[in-house]
């Protein structure tokens, strides 16, 4: 696909959940006002805020990480369409047991939002001092805030799991976070000076 539109459009149709653009805009911005070079990404999907990210400056790398190989096929040939290939860096694994070396500036969860405490944990050891850990979803369409949204048991377990990685953000001895309504809902958390 040789435009963002393009990846909207497909992940549209095909069902495939990509960032809303209220949120992309808000990272994008981010990035650039603070000059965010290195990216750690949980959750590729099918590459569309890979891209965003890495469109914001030629100096931006991103590492990205996703489990389902038919969506890392797709992710692979959009970026590279992009010509964005030297930028960007899919791994096909799953976040919780592939090991990341090296600091990122910027780590983005975005993967399967009953690991989000588990994501959070296990890659805050990358994150460069001065980082930040952006987190989506977490208003999940509304059903967060307000649980009769919800329309089956599965999704109701789910919104509870937000709900504790919410309460698990606002509690971090380490970590103080900031929420923003923009998007699916944001937050951005930076590490305690000590």
């Amino acid at each position: 696909m040789e435009e963002l539109k393009d990846i909207k459009t497909y992940a549209k149709k095909n069902s495939i959940p990509i960032m809303r653009d209220g949120g992309v805009d808000f990272i994008c911005n981010y990035i650039k006002e603070h000059h965010i070079k290195n990216i750690l990404e949980i959750g590729t999907a099918i590459g569309y805020s890979s891209i965003e990210f890495a469109k914001v400056s030629d100096d931006i790398k991103v590492t990205t990480i996703e489990i389902d190989i038919d969506r890392v096929i797709t992710a692979k040939q959009n970026i590279s369409d992009l010509a964005l290939d030297q930028r960007i860096t899919v791994i096909n694994a799953n976040a919780l047991q592939v090991e990341i070396e090296g600091l990122y500036d910027l780590i983005f969860i975005d993967g399967p939002k009953a690991q989000y405490i588990k994501f959070f944990e296990k890659f805050s050891k990358n994150l460069a001092e001065d980082g930040i850990i952006i987190s989506d979803n977490l208003s999940f369409h509304g059903m967060v805030e307000d649980l009769s949204l919800t329309h089956n048991y599965s999704t109701i377990k789910l919104v509870k799991k937000i709900r504790k990685y919410i309460d698990f953000l606002k509690n971090n001895p380490d970590f103080q976070t900031e929420f923003f309504e923009c998007g699916d809902g944001i937050s951005v958390s930076k590490r305690k000076k000590a």
